[in-house]
């Protein structure tokens, strides 16, 4: 058990530590490079190699914005076995749907809370 956490701290630190290291050291915003990391999720969720790295990091590869991408990528690919072509547009959010609404949930609970202001 203790090996599990070890890998998933690992994996899931390295995989941050790529994404500080490119919004540190390049000109791209960080919507940009979050964004990449979604769309990188996606392609190697989609060519199978990133599921194989899941199973083994556990939630260290499966909680940042990669797992998010690889999620929505096999969410796509069961719905298009199961419904056919209508499972391109409604598979990923199937598949993605408890973690975009716990986002919102919590998003909107914050708000309640805390109070926005004006940087500076």
């Amino acid at each position: 058990m203790l090996l599990d956490f070890l890998k998933a701290f690992l994996v899931g630190g390295l995989l941050c530590a790529v994404a500080q290291v490119l919004i540190d050291r390049t000109n791209l915003t960080p919507a940009r490079i979050l964004s990449g990391c979604v769309v990188l999720g996606v392609l190697l969720g989609a060519i199978g190699v990133y599921g194989p790295l899941a199973d083994w990091a556990g939630a260290g590869a499966t909680v940042p914005l990669l797992g998010f991408g690889s999620l929505l990528a096999k969410g796509v690919r069961e719905a298009v076995q199961e419904k056919g072509a209508l499972g391109i547009l409604t598979g990923g959010l199937t598949a993605a749907s408890g973690g975009i609404a716990s986002a919102v949930i919590f998003a909107f609970l914050t708000a309640l809370v805390f109070r926005p202001r004006e940087k500076g």
